[in-house]
């Protein structure tokens, strides 16, 4: 008799369960027990699909940042890379927020640390950067930013995204410096910063929002890869 094929929502319930139980409640509120109860299958679903509890949490990273780079997969190359690159930006911060449960284990905070996550586990996701720093390269080509180390800048971007989205999940982006107005201005000023003319950046950071509002209604009745439970989404 050959095995029963692994079903993926099932797999992707439980990477989203274990990863609420774990924001929430530290490694201690993660029990294969509990785990298979809130999603509604048997705890030997834990073991066949992810091995160990510590092979779910590594899951749960891996999985995270492949969602990451399924958003940045939408996002087309055109005649202006700026507006491109700030659209990467955003495409980060919606993956973030509507998948808030899972981006918080993705970066191995405190409640991680009940499992053993290697460092190659934490150096994993680098590889999404490729494309914003591949997109960066464009705009030094473009002589909007100033030519310097493409990489770096990614990850200067990534630092400047991660922190914003951070303080928003945390809830400290309040009115009247909401996460959005903090949000628009950073990316205007991060790439004025870089370099570029600031009319112009504002001008590339606004074409991005439209493009990016575009993507979230094309995206509403899809597999585009767009969380439903997100409040863009809807």
């Amino acid at each position: 008799m050959s095995p029963r094929p692994l079903d993926p929502a099932t797999r992707t319930t439980l990477i989203n369960v274990a990863a609420r139980l774990l924001a929430e409640g530290g490694p201690g509120a993660l029990s294969t027990r509990r785990l298979a109860a809130e999603a509604g299958t048997s705890t030997m679903a834990v073991y066949t699909y992810f091995g160990s509890m510590s092979g779910l949490a590594r899951e749960i990273v891996h999985d995270g940042f492949a969602r990451l780079q399924q958003q940045f997969d939408l996002v087309a190359t055109t005649a202006d890379p700026v507006a491109d690159l700030t659209l990467l930006g955003r495409m980060y911060r919606f993956s973030a927020v509507a998948n808030r449960h899972v981006y918080g284990v993705m970066f191995g905070g405190p409640s991680l640390a009940g499992f053993a996550l290697t460092e190659e586990d934490r150096q994993h996701g680098r590889y999404t950067l490729a494309r914003v720093a591949e997109c960066a390269a464009q705009c030094m080509a473009a002589g909007r930013l100033r030519q310097d180390d493409p990489a770096l800048f990614a990850n200067q971007l990534w630092i400047a995204m991660h922190g914003i989205v951070t303080l928003e999940l945390g809830g400290y982006l309040t009115d009247p410096y909401t996460a959005d107005r903090c949000f628009e201005a950073q990316l205007t000023s991060l790439l004025a910063g870089a370099g570029d003319q600031p009319e112009r950046a504002a001008t590339s950071v606004t074409v991005s929002a439209r493009r990016f509002a575009a993507l979230v209604t094309a995206g509403r009745d899809s597999e585009a890869g767009f969380q439903a439970d997100h409040p863009r989404a809807r």
